[in-house]
This record gives structure tokens, C-alpha cells and sequence, in this order.
């Protein structure tokens, strides 16, 4: 039976994806901390250096097509065209199928030289060959997600990342824990003073042989996401086979012939070459990035490792690494910091998904009030969640870190606090640019992605190999450059969406008010953790909690005195209509 239509608005649509993410976020702190801390730091950056590679080559394989699905079928169900609207699905499907299969095979294919001519890690193959079939799940998940999503239908999409992320943390903690604990009680068993073959190579303690642990553990640990990837893709194949498309057989008969098949993959190219070329530009230029980052660490080890090790010692002390893995410690703590700061961008990238369709149909309509709203609406949300969060971050940077990884290395925190707080006063940009990306997309600007990513990626670049290759600076480059390339991607992306779709937007509404209220936020966060911590003494990871807590409760206080909340937001939510009159009723609405 074919499952009903529904209409979901910009932030209902985007509420649901939202909700989603959330939920595969808590799955992915539940699975991520402990991998962490069941692997340790240098395990992980193995595992961060094969995603840093199965990333570009997944985005790669997929880059445009969603998106070109999910516009093409939102404009032909606005025409009514429905049989064009199912016949872009299985041609997708074919083309999803082909470049997904290519994908996983270049991956396979890269393993090797890439981990040893390239990473100077030559281990990181094992981790790469685990997670390369997740292309080929993840391209064939696309078909599915970007139809739904033409429908403005998100809910299978937030579904199948749910059932993903469970997957992926059931597998991935119990394989990681059989195998960890399993291996190191085998070295404990057989080794004679410390020494003994493992896995084929000869060592002689216990810091040599868990260096030779860690890229195994990192491979068993990734291969939860690959079995998570293949069952999220089961359930959407069930989904449609049990619920239809969302249209009834009387519509699909009585739509308009659909064109051949010929023009509609000519379509979906035409749009999807433009986005895919954006998406190569940013993910070759992360990929550079990742190389940039290494070796100039490694750079940075040759000519001063001294200084290095003595900004870090205690952290390096506390794991035994060795001098030689020094670099891998550094890249796995990056890779660490980078899962705190991804969580709000996550979160506001539901908001460029959901806005594809909406911003289409209204640009198809040449609606300009409808354009001005959902342009609006996605900023300011995108800044009322980022600023009170990049700000808290900022804020209680340390803490958060001590709270997330301080249970298996409690001088991580200190370590790596300076790069967090980089990235939280810089998480407006984070998590606009994917929203602002998307939006453009919509309206057909395509190259204008590719131009802000080339220039914000060389900029990078540049930047990476300046300050990542002096020692006192070292890994804690990254994070200096990455907020320059974004403050070039935004600031561009911003300005040719504005001047493309006329759009004048209230800049006090959008960005003045969250900021002032996120500002609020992170004050009060701060102040409850130096009066709880340093006045009071109280040192426990609660102390952390009640801080973010005080400041969640500062800012909504502040957000609704200031009005930062609009009208046209709050009646976009589900029974919104109610919630915006009582919210006007107490003069609480901007």
C-alpha cells in the first residue's frame, strides 16, 4: 500500500532530520568515546586516517546525485508530473549502483600505497579495505534518501540514519572490545619478557606490541560502520517495497507520460556534474589537507620533536607513545577534537537538506516571499543553534574535552583544549556553510560553491603548511586555518545567494540576536563552571553538566526577552500556529 504524501515544511522537515541526527549523534558519542578509549589516541588516528580517505572518495561517488534527485522529483510533483518523478528513481538507481561500485573498487585499489607512500602509515590499509563496501551501501542509500527527500519526506532518511549509527555502535563496541581485550590478554599470556611474535612482527614490550595492535583494533572498530551503512540500506529497500513512494496508483496513472530515459539521466547529470564538481574541489582539497596535515606534523617532529613532546609530554607519557608514533597520537587527538566540533554543523546541515526542496519550488513559482522566508528561516536557525553551542564550547572547552575523554587519559583535555575553542568561536561559520551551499544549489547556482571551496581550500592549504610545520604551533595549525578557509566560503557564498535571489535579509534578526544571546550563554556557562571549579572546589564531571545546563537556561531566557525568535520560524513547526500565539501573547516573538 502506498504510504501518504506528506508536506513537511522547511523546519518540520528539517525538525525531523534534526531529531535524527541528534539521536545518531548520542549513538555516535556512545560509540566513538569508548572506541577511543578502547583503542587509544594512536589506534584512533588510524582509524580518523582511513576515514580521512574513505570520506573523499564515498562524497565523491555520490556528490550531486542526491541532490539532483531530490530537485528534480520536488519540481516534477509541483507539475504534477509523478511518472517523470518515478522514473528519475530507477535511473538513479542504475547510475547510484555504478559509481558506487567504482568508488569501493578505487578505494580498495588506493589502500596500499596510499597508507605507505602517502600516510607514512602503512598499517592504515586494513582500516581502509574494512570500510571501502560502505561507498557502494552509502551510494545506493542516496537513491532512496534523495527521492524521499524530493517528496519532502524526511523521515525514511532519519530512520535509516538511526538504524546506521545502531548498527554501527552494537558491532563496532563488541567486536572492538572481543578483539582488544582478547589480544592484549594473549601478548599477557604467551610473551616472555616482553617479548613475542604478534601478528607476525617481533616485539619486545608492551609499548611495541600495542603498536602493533592498534591498526587491527582501528579495522574491527570501522567495520561497524560498514555492516551499519548495509542495514540502514536494507530498510529503506523494505520501506519502499512495503509503503509505495507516496503516491497512489489513480495519481501515477493519471500523471502526464514521463519523458525517456535518455533525457532524464541527461537531466540529472546536468545538474549533478556542477554539484559532484564542488563536492571533488572540497573533498580533493580535504584530502590534501589530511596529506598537508601529516607531513608537516612530521615536519614539524624532525626539527624540533624536543619542543613538541615537551607541550604535550604529559598526554604522550601517560599513553607511552613512542617517538616514532608521536605524529599519529597528534592526528588521532585532531581527529578527536573534530567529532566535538562536527556535532553542531551535523545539526545544521538538516537544515540545507530540508531547503532544497522548499527554495525549488518557490523559485520554480518565482514566489519571492516564500524565497525571503525559507532563506531567512534556515540562517536564523542555523545561527540560534550554532551560537549559544560554539560559544558554550568556546567557553568550556577543557571541561567538555575532560568530560568526554578524561576517563582514560586525563591530560587530554589540557592538551587539546586550544583547538576546541578555535572551532567553537568559529562555529557560525561551521555550520552555515552547508546550509548556505544548499540553498544555492536550489537555485541553480551550482559553480558558486566550487569557486568559495578552491579559494577557501588553497587558502587552507597555504595556511597548513606555514604553521603546522613549526613546532610550537604544530597540530594546533588545523584549526587556525580551517576558520580562515571557512570565513572565504561563507563570506562568498553569502553574498552571490543574497545577490542572486534578491533577497535582503534582516541581519539584526538572523545574525545580531542569536549572537547576543550566544554570548549570554557561553558567559553564563563559564561563570557556573569558575564558581563551582575554582571558588566552591568542586571537582567532578558534574560540575560540567550544571555549567551547560546554566547555560541553556541563560539563553532561552535571553533569546525570548530580545524576540530573537520569529513568527514565521515558530509557525513552521508542527502545530506551530498555537505556539506562535502564546509566544505572542507574552510579546515574546520578534
Amino acid at each position: 500500500m502506498p504510504e501518504n504524501n506528506k508536506r513537511q515544511s522547511l523546519l518540520t522537515g528539517a525538525g525531523i532530520l534534526a531529531i535524527a541526527t541528534i539521536i545518531v549523534k548520542l549513538i555516535g558519542a556512545v560509540y566513538k568515546l569508548p572506541i577511543t578509549n578502547l583503542i587509544g589516541t594512536e589506534g584512533y588516528g588510524y582509524f580518523n586516517g582511513a576515514y580521512a580517505v574513505y570520506t573523499p572518495v564515498y562524497a565523491v561517488s555520490m556528490a550531486g546525485l542526491p541532490v539532483a534527485v531530490s530537485k528534480l522529483v520536488s519540481q516534477n510533483m509541483q507539475l504534477g508530473r509523478i511518472k517523470d518523478a518515478r522514473a528519475i528513481f530507477k535511473i538513479s538507481q542504475k547510475m547510484f549502483f555504478a559509481v558506487g561500485l567504482t568508488g569501493t573498487l578505487v578505494l580498495m585499489a588506493i589502500a596500499v600505497p596510499y597508507s605507505k607512500y602517502v600516510a607514512e602509515a602503512p598499517m592504515n590499509y586494513i582500516s581502509m579495505l574494512a570500510v571501502a563496501p560502505c561507498v557502494l551501501f552509502c551510494c545506493l542509500m542516496s537513491s532512496y534518501r534523495g527521492y524521499y527527500e524530493g517528496l519532502n519526506n524526511m523521515t525514511p532518511t532519519g530512520v535509516s540514519q538511526v538504524i546506521e549509527a545502531a548498527v554501527k555502535l552494537v558491532f563496532g563496541l563488541a567486536a572492538s572490545y572481543v578483539f582488544m581485550t582478547g589480544t592484549v590478554s594473549y601478548y599477557e599470556s604467551n610473551a616472555v619478557n616482553g617479548a613475542m611474535t604478534l601478528f607476525g612482527q617481533q616485539v619486545s614490550n608492551r609499548a611495541e606490541a600495542m603498536a602493533v595492535i592498534y591498526p587491527y583494533a582501528a579495522a574491527v572498530a570501522i567495520l561497524g560502520v560498514t555492516l551499519g551503512s548495509a542495514f540502514g540500506l536494507l530498510y529503506l529497500v523494505i520501506r519502499a517495497k512495503r509503503k509505495g513512494f507516496g503516491f497512489t496508483r489513480e495519481e501515477l496513472v493519471n500523471s502526464p507520460p514521463a519523458e525517456s530515459g535518455k533525457a532524464i539521466a541527461k537531466k540529472l547529470l546536468m545538474f549533478a556534474i556542477p554539484v559532484a564538481a564542488s563536492s571533488l574541489v572540497l573533498n580533493i582539497t580535504n584530502l590534501i589537507d589530511d596529506i598537508t596535515i601529516r607531513n608537516r606534523l612530521a615536519e614539524a617532529l624532525s626539527t624540533d620533536l624536543e619542543t613538541v613532546k615537551s607541550i604535550y609530554s604529559y598526554a604522550l607519557e601517560f599513553e607511552n607513545t613512542l617517538d616514532k608514533n608521536i605524529g599519529t597520537f597528534l592526528y588521532g587527538m585532531h581527529g578527536s577534537v573534530i567529532n566535538v566540533k562536527n556535532l553542531i554543523p551535523t545539526i545544521t546541515l538538516t537544515l540545507g537538506i530540508s531547503a532544497i526542496p522548499v527554495l525549488s519550488k518557490a523559485w520554480t513559482a518565482n514566489d519571492k516571499k516564500a524565497v525571503k522566508t525559507c532563506i531567512e528561516s534556515a540562517l536564523r536557525i542555523a545561527m540560534l543553534i550554532a551560537m549559544p553551542a560554539g560559544f558554550g564550547i568556546a567557553a568550556l572547552a577543557q571541561p567538555i574535552l575532560h568530560l568526554l575523554y578524561g576517563s582514560e587519559n586525563p591530560y587530554f583535555a589540557a592538551a587539546a583544549s586550544f583547538q576546541l575553542t578555535v572551532y567553537g568561536l568559529g562555529m557560525a561559520l561551521y555550520s552555515m556553510a552547508s546550509p548556505l551551499t544548499s540553498m544555492l544549489q536550489a537555485v541553480g547556482k551550482t559553480k558558486v560553491p566550487i569557486v568559495s571551496m578552491l579559494l577557501g581550500g588553497v587558502l587552507k592549504i597555504i595556511l597548513n603548511f606555514i604553521l603546522i610545520a613549526t613546532p610550537s604551533v604544530n597540530i594546533k595549525g588545523a584549526c587556525l586555518s580551517s576558520t580562515c578557509c571557512y570565513i572565504v566560503m561563507v563570506g562568498i557564498n553569502l553574498v552571490m545567494l543574497l545577490k542572486e535571489t534578491g533577497v535582503r535579509i534582516n541581519f539584526v534578526s538572523v545574525f545580531l540576536k542569536p549572537m547576543i544571546a550566544g554570548l549570554v550563554c557561553g558567559g553564563a556557562a563559564w561563570g557556573c563552571q569558575y564558581l563551582l571549579y575554582s571558588v566552591l572546589g568542586i571537582e567532578s564531571r558534574l560540575t560540567t553538566i550544571v555549567s551547560v545546563g546554566c547555560g541553556a537556561v541563560f539563553y532561552a531566557v535571553t533569546i525570548l526577552l530580545i524576540k530573537g525568535i520569529a513568527k514565521d520560524d515558530v509557525e513552521m513547526l508542527p502545530k506551530g500556529e498555537k505556539i506562535a500565539k502564546v509566544l505572542a501573547k507574552f510579546g515574546l516573538l520578534g
